[in-house]
């Protein structure tokens, strides 16, 4: 594999150095230290020629329908949400408007097209949290009778849920959460990022969700597949791994030459920039409108802003909201979670009414 100076990669990308630095935070290109100088990094040549062609039109159909899957386009119809201008819509409404006042249970009743009503199966004997959400949701989806797709089911699986999440059968969800955490001046805070968080066109677990159910499995297993996805690093997991780092940059003498020195390892930064928001993601802006922001937060933000040129986005707002407000480790999975549910189940709804089976092809690759 062959690896290139900053000078060497900026001479093919014909971008500033601020650029290279942008794409190395989101992923696109991967760097590692230079072993003749730790103190500079090495680009690898696949993925700045990569970029270069891009940047020079040079992209073949395959090469566009393959990105496509991989990020960015639409592969499916609905009509739940959508990004438009830079602004979240939820059946057309603004998301961001819709956190001034509104709950999840509004949210749902708007996705859903349909009063909802929360309802809940029994109790399981261990603590509220993750793993109450996956034995609630593992236990009814193995079930051979629970394979009605309808609002109602979705009343069932979300109130079941929220049970196993917050330990509470009545009341409005925020509040739960709230309670839960013993924490009520967050409650106002915690309902905003339910109602931002509730969907997200076809995020990968909303885009697993949909899988499950198109194969005419119930809503449980659509629930449980969006819930394992969710798990993972790059997605419902983000936010632990910014507030990580945050803390760590945040509290350092020079946060831009902490910053500097975690790219350089060859990471990308979190919590910072968004492909479908390039001008900043307006969820951000609103969840962090209803707090003040954390020391560490505001100096890796500022450092971060400098060195990549990206906004914080809604993982580095929930992250922010966790440590503001002294929630557990675990409260911002658990939050997005509860939120996420509510556009799994719209869009297993919608999944389900288009009768289609959900199976892209794969294109081949020759190993020889």
């Amino acid at each position: 594999m062959d690896w290139l100076t900053a000078s060497e990669a900026l001479a093919l990308l014909g971008t500033q150095p601020q650029t290279l630095y942008a794409n190395v935070s989101r992923g696109r290109i991967k760097a590692k230290p230079d072993p003749r100088d730790s103190r500079r990094s090495l680009y690898r040549s696949d993925d700045v020629q990569r970029m270069a062609g891009q940047r020079a039109g040079r992209r073949t159909q395959a090469t566009v329908a393959s990105e496509a899957m991989a990020w960015g386009e639409p592969v499916l119809r609905t009509g739940l949400s959508t990004i438009i201008d830079g602004r979240l819509l939820y059946r057309g409404q603004d998301a961001c408007a819709l956190a001034d006042t509104s709950t999840l249970e509004d949210v749902a009743a708007l996705l859903w097209r349909s009063p909802v009503s929360l309802s809940v199966t029994d109790a399981l004997p261990v603590e509220p949290g993750i793993k109450a959400a996956f034995m609630a949701l593992a236990q009814r989806a193995a079930e051979p009778g629970a394979m009605a797709h309808s609002v109602a089911e979705a009343g069932r699986v979300l109130g079941t849920l929220a049970q196993a999440l917050t330990g509470e059968a009545d009341g409005l969800l925020h509040q739960r959460l709230a309670r839960r955490w013993a924490r009520p001046e967050a409650a106002d805070s915690i309902r905003r990022a339910l109602v931002l968080l509730a969907d997200h066109e076809l995020n990968a677990s909303t885009f697993a969700a949909r899988v499950t159910v198109s194969t005419g499995a119930s809503l449980w297993a659509g629930a449980l597949s969006g819930l394992a996805t969710l798990t993972g690093p790059r997605h419902g997991l983000a936010s632990r791994a910014i507030a990580a780092l945050a803390e760590d940059v945040g509290h350092s003498d020079d946060p831009e030459e902490a910053l500097r020195d975690w790219l350089g390892e060859g990471r990308h930064v979190p919590g910072m920039g968004h492909r479908l928001y390039p001008d900043g993601d307006p969820r951000c802006v609103v969840l962090l409108s209803g707090f003040d922001l954390p020391p560490a937060f505001a100096a890796f933000r500022g450092a971060a802003e400098t060195i990549t040129g990206d906004l914080p986005n809604v993982d580095f707002a929930l992250a922010a909201m966790v440590v503001r407000f002294d929630l557990p480790g675990d409260a911002g999975l658990e939050l997005f979670a509860l939120a996420r549910c509510v556009g799994w189940l719209a869009h297993m709804l919608e999944q389900s009414a288009s009768g289609d089976l959900i199976r892209p092809r794969a294109r081949y690759v020759s190993a020889v």
